[in-house]
């Protein structure tokens, strides 16, 4: 068969997902009764709630005799190992740019990629049928920064195409009209990407990229077959990461249509198709002939730059929510998570119940927090830090390229803080009521930073950052929270009479009838140190008459924190307790007497 492998990448929130809808719809791949949903390919629950893609998925269309393998990747920078692991998958990228919004940080994050993978890119200018969209100055920027990644001649040589995948129209002008449909890009697909190069009658090389799990199967390898072919029930040979053989016995071969995955007898090179049969089959590891071990490069994966501590949970209401709460189902969830997602590095922290968990970002990190509390397991991790290293004898941390949109009156606010967390303006644009600056700035300025920014935007900011290189330390004093918290110094419930008297103390992250332990944070307070409060005394009751009548104790609505407001909000004294029915924020040091003692003792430390 004709065949085509293709990725999609964009920023988020460009349009990706949205436009394999309508190539699933107008290519007549679909069954005559078979519908689908909006955002077909956003499989995962997270994924359909967020509107943003995490884990990189393939389908295939049929067009005019040509099958289309596509991967639908995800367009944040934290996910970006999802990308980097399938350019060798693939013979073209389709960059989708946002006609109003145009090029954008994680826009050049997924094209670096694509470019260094040396794959041919077409372009798609999506919703140009988008009010104040920009088309033609869009496509000047998208050539502005193939230039400025260094793309060659016949890269530069892209052909754009421009849409509206949720109307599913298509064309080689800007102007859209009704008549206009898929057709146009899907005719360039077939006359700009190249066929697979690869070796139909050579031995066979198959490398799985994705990994999928299935509970019939077990866990199913993604990839392309880059040399020979496959059939169902043969014997082949596993040439592991560490250079061990491994023979096994082919028990399923799947291949790819719409939205099926089918099973087949056969395959061939060039084509994308999924085995099951080795139970720990692992990315990157190369599948050959038995006799003719020819294993391929392994898949590099770029380094982690942000860590976060996972525990088992310890406060005095551990194991009451959740359904796996022991280190040993821990430890083995999470090495079963650096198994299908090549970013992720887990160690453990020396003796104790606890390990070390790096990856791309505090995004990154955060899905698979809430994954697990999902699945029903309960822990508690610190506050995100990020990888620091040593280049040529000077002490090095990740920088961000950071660029920000927000109302014009908020800009002076938005310097200031910025500025405060060390980062460095690089360009300042106006446009209609908004301001769009880019800053350079260290990645701990991002920590903890969410929360600022979208109290002196209003919450009308927006702010896209991806990883630019490792830079010289300038500052220790970045990325900590300023302002204290009020911390409950004893176990019970919390009542409505104790949290009123505290009101003018700071704002509440707890209502009435909330149990509460010692060492629990269950507000913020309003001065820069922490404060102990007790929130379970109740109103003493007695029997004199009052002549001044009682009156119902109104309190001011609790800010809600969620679990990524907590992550993004804790110190580095403080835990997030994570179970499946609760987020909590906890003091590291529950007991109130030691606790103080140990801050006096560092405030000292520090002053000296």
């Amino acid at each position: 068969m004709d065949i085509r492998n293709i990725a999609i990448i964009a920023h988020v929130d460009h349009g990706k997902t949205t436009l394999v809808d309508s190539l699933l719809k107008q290519s007549q791949t679909l069954r005559d009764h078979q519908q689908i949903n909006e955002r077909a390919m956003d499989s995962n629950a997270i994924e359909r709630e967020r509107g943003i893609t995490i884990l990189a998925k393939n389908t295939a269309i049929n067009y005019h005799g040509t099958r289309i393998n596509i991967l639908d990747t995800p367009g944040h920078a934290d996910f970006g190992g999802e990308v980097e692991r399938i350019m060798n998958m693939v013979d073209a990228v389709l960059l989708v740019v946002d006609a109003f919004e145009g090029t954008m940080p994680q826009t050049r994050f997924v094209l670096k990629k694509a470019l260094e993978a040396k794959v041919k890119p077409m372009v798609v200018i999506n919703k140009v049928d988008r009010f104040a969209s920009r088309p033609i100055e869009v496509v000047d920027e998208v050539l502005e920064l193939f230039i400025e990644l260094g793309a060659d001649d016949d890269q530069l040589d892209f052909p754009v195409i421009f849409a509206s995948g949720i109307n599913g129209q298509s064309s080689l002008v800007p102007n859209l009209t009704p008549s206009d449909n898929m057709t146009p890009l899907l005719d360039k697909i077939i006359e700009f990407v190249p066929k697979p190069k690869v070796e139909y009658n050579a031995p066979l090389q198959f490398q799985p990229s994705l990994l999928d799990y299935n509970d019939y199967v077990g866990r199913i390898g993604i990839g392309k077959i880059i040399a020979g072919k496959m059939r169902a029930n043969e014997l082949v040979t596993c040439v592991r990461l560490d250079g061990s053989l491994k023979e096994f016995r082919i028990q399923k071969l799947f291949g790819f249509l719409g939205l099926d995955k089918m099973e087949i007898e056969e395959a061939f090179a060039g084509d994308i198709i999924a085995i099951s049969g080795l139970p720990d089959i692992f990315v990157g590891e190369t599948i050959c002939n038995p006799g003719y071990i020819l294993p391929l490069p392994l898949i590099h994966i770029g380094e982690p730059t942000v860590q976060m501590t996972f525990g088992t949970n310890t406060s005095p209401f551990a194991g009451q929510e959740g359904k796996f709460v022991t280190s040993s189902k821990l430890e083995e969830r999470l090495f079963r998570e650096i198994q299908r997602d090549l970013a992720l590095k887990v160690e453990r922290a020396g003796q104790g119940e606890q390990w070390i968990v790096s990856g791309r970002g505090e995004l990154h990190l955060g899905i698979l927090i809430e994954n697990m509390r999902r699945e029903g397991f309960e822990f508690q991790v610190s506050q995100a830090k990020v990888i620091m290293r040593e280049i040529n004898g000077v002490l090095c941390e990740p920088f961000e390229d950071v660029q920000v949109d927000c109302p014009l009156e908020s800009v002076g606010a938005v310097m200031e803080l910025i500025g405060s967390r060390h980062g460095i303006i690089e360009s300042m644009h106006n446009y209609e009521n908004q301001s769009r600056l880019n800053y350079i700035m260290p990645s701990r300025g991002l920590i903890g930073f969410m929360t600022d920014f979208l109290t002196s935007t209003k919450g009308y900011g927006i702010i896209n950052h991806t990883y630019l290189d490792y830079r010289p330390v300038e500052s220790m004093d970045v990325g900590r929270r300023k302002i204290g918290v009020l911390v409950a110094m004893e176990e019970g419930i919390a009542t409505s009479y104790s949290l009123g008297g505290l009101e003018d103390r700071g704002l509440m992250f707890i209502e009435p009838r909330t149990k509460v332990y010692e060492g629990m944070v269950i507000g913020e307070c309003n001065r820069e140190n922490d404060l102990a409060v007790n929130v379970v005394r109740e109103k003493q009751q007695t029997n004199t008459r009052s002549s001044v009548k009682d009156f119902t104790t109104v309190l001011k609505r609790p800010r809600k924190m969620s679990l990524e407001v907590c992550l993004d909000y804790i110190n580095e004294d403080e835990l997030v307790e994570i179970t499946p029915k609760s987020i909590r924020i906890r003091k590291q040091i529950l007991d109130t007497d030691t606790r103080k003692k140990y801050d006096s003792r560092r405030i000292r430390q520090n002053e000296s």
